[in-house]
């Protein structure tokens, strides 16, 4: 047999390798950074308009408004909304196993409130 040294190591699948790693940790960091709760939203056919510095009231699918991360009983929502300047955006985000009515009582709360810029976040059907 032929004994002799390496001259020359082939790079390519310890790149192929490190790509794929780096793929994954770039993934995985993401989901791990977002930090909202968890509400599986409902499907709508378009997307929603660009909404900018929103405040942000989440139901999920318990029932239980969050309101910027805190879970929140009616009244103290009607409260802590009630400090808010009327033509500041909402964003209202309910899971879509949420009962309608839930969904209805925050949203009547919101008008009643008088706040005129409020959106309800939907997620784009897969076609």
């Amino acid at each position: 047999m032929d004994e002799r040294p390496f001259e020359s190591l082939n790079m390519v699948p310890f790149i192929d390798i490190m790509l794929v790693l780096l793929v994954i940790v770039l993934t995985t960091s993401s989901l791990v950074v977002s930090g909202r709760i968890p509400v599986k939203l409902p499907e709508a056919s378009a997307e929603p308009a660009d909404i900018r510095e929103t405040a942000t009231i989440e139901i999920d699918a318990a029932g239980v408004a969050h309101y910027l991360g805190e879970p929140l009983a009616p009244e103290a929502l009607r409260s802590r909304l009630g400090v808010l300047e009327r033509t500041a955006p909402i964003l209202l985000r309910a899971d879509q196993a949420v009962a309608l009515q839930r969904f209805i009582d925050v949203a009547d709360l919101l008008k009643q409130l008088g706040f005129t810029r409020v959106a309800v976040q939907t997620q784009g059907r897969a076609s």
